[in-house]
């Protein structure tokens, strides 16, 4: 699934070929019901004429804001692509919406599993989005402070908090898997029984893995592409996650463990992620190295 640095990537791959563009008319694929949130028809009269002034991102949703105040929510789910093409270019196997754009291009969505959604946010709706996402984990307003008075809220496993949308918006299994490895917390740890020192490390965990991912451009494990049909590189930077049961950690060599967490598989080292606190607090040297991983 696209995180929030695959589709920051889309984000910045688009905006410089989006900004400034007309929408000339919307064209349906195989399955537009199945993606969009509100009908077809209505869409296309919200949008079609309208100038895209911007492309932002909040989580792992993207937003194309419109020249009407109005804003594109588009959430690429399991297996969605946004990407640019030309209109001479056959369309591929699960189009199921295109943007016609005024300069001669087309901005196609494809989807496979068809879990993605694209959706509208009328002039002053924008705090229905707000209200049900968290913060931002690479905002400057997310101190450790703040972090660890919403951890301790909550006793639910580590992990499947961060997975949480209304928690941190942007993590995912792949990003949550990463810095819980780097920060030498165990994912089923209850997240209230953090430290401060814990808290800290998980945080500065978190903005290394999903910055690094961004300066590589995302993570392709099968179908992501950014917004020009690129995929990312950063998958061979990987540590933990997908690696198989019994393979060793690229720290310390011990024989990893794949649990269940929030319905995810969950791929952690005994080791460096012990599930006592005190044992945690002593590991070191995995935060600055980047073993391979099976992906």
């Amino acid at each position: 699934m696209p995180e929030l640095p695959e589709v920051e990537v889309v984000r910045r791959s688009l905006e410089p070929q989006l900004r400034g563009s007309r929408i000339i008319r919307i064209l349906a694929g195989q399955h537009p019901a199945d993606i969009l949130t509100l009908p077809l028809e209505e869409f296309a009269r919200e949008v079609e004429g309208r100038r895209i002034t911007g492309l932002g991102r909040r989580g792992k949703i993207l937003l194309m804001e419109l020249d009407s105040g109005a804003t594109i929510t588009v959430h690429l789910g399991m297996t969605g692509e946004l990407f640019l093409a030309k209109p001479s270019e056959p369309y591929p196997p699960h189009h199921h919406l295109s943007f016609v754009l005024e300069q001669g291009q087309e901005l196609r969505y494809r989807d496979i599993r068809r879990f993605g959604r694209i959706g509208l946010l009328r002039p002053g709706e924008r705090d229905r989005l707000e209200a049900r996402l968290g913060p931002e984990p690479l905002s400057p307003e997310l101190t450790p402070g703040r972090l660890r008075e919403r951890l301790a809220r909550h006793r639910r496993a580590i992990k499947a908090l961060l997975l949480e949308q209304s928690f941190l918006a942007g993590v995912g299994n792949i990003y949550a898997d990463e810095a819980l490895f780097r920060a030498g917390i165990n994912p089923l740890r209850p997240a209230s029984s953090l430290d401060m020192e814990e808290t800290r490390r998980l945080l500065a965990a978190l903005r290394e893995v999903l910055a690094e991912a961004i300066s590589w451009r995302g993570t392709t494990i099968r179908n992501y592409r950014d917004g020009l049909g690129q995929p990312g590189e950063n998958q061979a930077r990987l540590q933990i996650y997908g690696r198989l049961p019994g393979s060793p950690c690229p720290v310390c060599g011990t024989p990893v463990e794949r649990v269940v967490v929030a319905q995810r598989g969950t791929t952690f080292c005994p080791r460096c992620q012990p599930f006592l606190p005190t044992a945690a607090a002593s590991r070191s040297g995995s935060s600055g190295s980047s073993g391979s991983s099976t992906g």
